[in-house]
């Protein structure tokens, strides 16, 4: 078995050499099994090994007498021994089995995290698994889920038991005298994970497939392997506050790939995929195949906005969170970034001799001249900027000016529905001023009254880095 444990930390590469690894024992057979055998591999890649230890105080004594127990094995191998007492298990919507498995995460990432270890073993064997993909089968899992436990987790978990199954554990300590604590509550069918493992895993061995954890197991490397190429090959892997695609993103691909999109999406926003379910993917997947270009649904813990072409995740109360008004004054030359968005907005002046060939860029300029003119003369009688004069705010509603090109005035309202911009796009979309009266705006440019045409010999070039499409 030893071998098999080696195996299985090699394949996965659970450990570097050197590395200070907490080896995570309640006292019951897997666990001391998994201190015994990573005691015997220790040499092998020079690990530091302590226990860790999580009391739970939900049997009283017995609890007490399994961390006597743990304790005195860590003092036996000469090792480190961190205690945990938990109490309060319960959040709103927990059971008592999400309250210690979330109380036992919640340490190992402490450890962790405060640098006295650089992972965390866990007993879970090949049996363990078989569990978990049947209960999360028969409570409708996705193919993510099929997943099961992982050998090896993003936060520093490994474990080394995982093709071992509890029969061949509870062997190997018997044939060596090895001792181990029982826990009743294993018995207690009050659990869902008990009715499994002791009422309906059984009665499926007798009546379907006697080798059904095998077939669960291998399922579970079926889907991690299958997960492992998505993640790396097509799925973007960023994890984003807000994030936003296209509908064509998803309507353009095959339903396999345009539901992993959303899943990424969902979990990088919420921070995981607990309460998501295969409906709530779907309510994505149809918002962007439906030919209303707009909706919206809430989902545990997030907001789903669908606006034009674009749908956005964000997380539940996310536009309360957001002032939405901003404005204070832009200097010559200056350099802002714009509130709520992190791009950059700059204007800067320039100046050409008259024998100069024009500028080349009509686009987002502005003819400082004319501008000027607004001004109050200054002490030779010429226009000048006044301080202040100049200001960036976002868009407001009734705000219009007529563009270059145009006619008459428009409202920037309309531009934004002809120009499909999205309805979280416009709450700051930036908007210049002088002396109140609009002089710019994001991608429909300048105001026609002070544009810079070829005759401008001074113009104010307002350019944006980052800008969104």
């Amino acid at each position: 078995m030893i071998d098999q444990v080696r195996r299985a930390m090699e394949r996965h590469r659970m450990v570097v050499p050197g590395q200070r690894v907490g080896v995570a024992v309640s006292g019951g057979a897997d666990s001391v099994c998994l201190l015994y055998a990573l005691h015997e591999l220790a040499s092998f890649w020079n690990l530091h090994l302590s226990v860790v230890h999580i009391d739970h105080g939900i049997r009283g004594e017995a609890s007490q007498a399994d961390s006597r127990f743990v304790r005195d094995l860590a003092a036996q191998f000469g090792m480190a021994f961190h205690l945990r007492e938990a109490d309060n298990l319960l959040q709103a919507g927990d059971n008592l089995e999400q309250g210690a498995r979330r109380a036992r995460q919640d340490f190992f990432r402490e450890l962790i995290g405060s640098g006295l270890i650089d992972r965390v073993a866990t007993g879970h064997t090949s049996s363990d698994q078989a569990e978990t993909v049947l209960y999360r089968l028969l409570r409708g899992s996705g193919l993510t889920g099929l997943c099961g436990i992982l050998p090896v987790t993003a936060d520093g978990l490994i474990r080394p038991l995982l093709y071992t199954k509890r029969s061949q554990i509870e062997e190997w300590l018997t044939e060596r005298k090895i001792a181990w604590r029982e826990d009743e509550t294993n018995q207690n069918q009050a659990f869902a994970r008990n009715r499994l493992r002791h009422q309906i895993i059984p009665l499926l061995k007798d009546t379907f497939n006697p080798r059904l954890d095998e077939a669960l197991a291998h399922l579970a490397t079926l889907a991690q392997d299958e997960e492992d190429y998505w993640n790396c090959q097509i799925v973007s892997n960023s994890v984003e506050r807000v994030a936003k695609f296209r509908t064509s993103e998803l309507t353009g691909a095959h339903p396999a790939l345009a539901r992993r999109i959303i899943r990424r999406a969902l979990g990088g926003v919420k921070g995981d995929l607990r309460q998501i379910d295969f409906a709530h993917v779907e309510t994505v997947l149809e918002m962007a195949r439906s030919s209303q270009g707009s909706g919206r649904v809430q989902l545990p813990g997030l907001d789903i906005f669908r606006s034009f072409d674009w749908i956005r995740i964000a997380p539940a109360g996310f536009d309360n969170g957001c002032e939405r008004d901003y404005e204070f004054a832009v200097n010559v030359p200056d350099s802002v970034t714009l509130p709520h968005q992190g791009n950059t907005l700059a204007v800067r002046l320039i100046h050409y001799e008259k024998n100069q060939q024009s500028h080349d860029k009509l686009g987002d300029e502005l003819d400082w001249q004319r501008l000027t003119f607004l001004s109050e003369p200054d002490a030779a009688g010429q226009g000048r900027a006044s301080s202040g004069l100049l200001r960036l705010r976002n868009w407001r509603p009734g705000d219009h000016y007529r563009r270059v090109g145009q006619s008459q005035e428009q409202k920037i309202k309309l531009l934004f529905q002809e120009a499909r911009i999205p309805l979280w796009d416009r709450r700051h979309w930036p908007v210049l001023t002088y002396r109140e009266k609009i002089v710019w705006t994001r991608r429909f440019g300048p105001s026609a009254e002070f544009a810079a045409d070829a005759a401008s010999r001074s113009v104010l070039r307002v350019e944006e880095d980052g800008c969104p499409e």
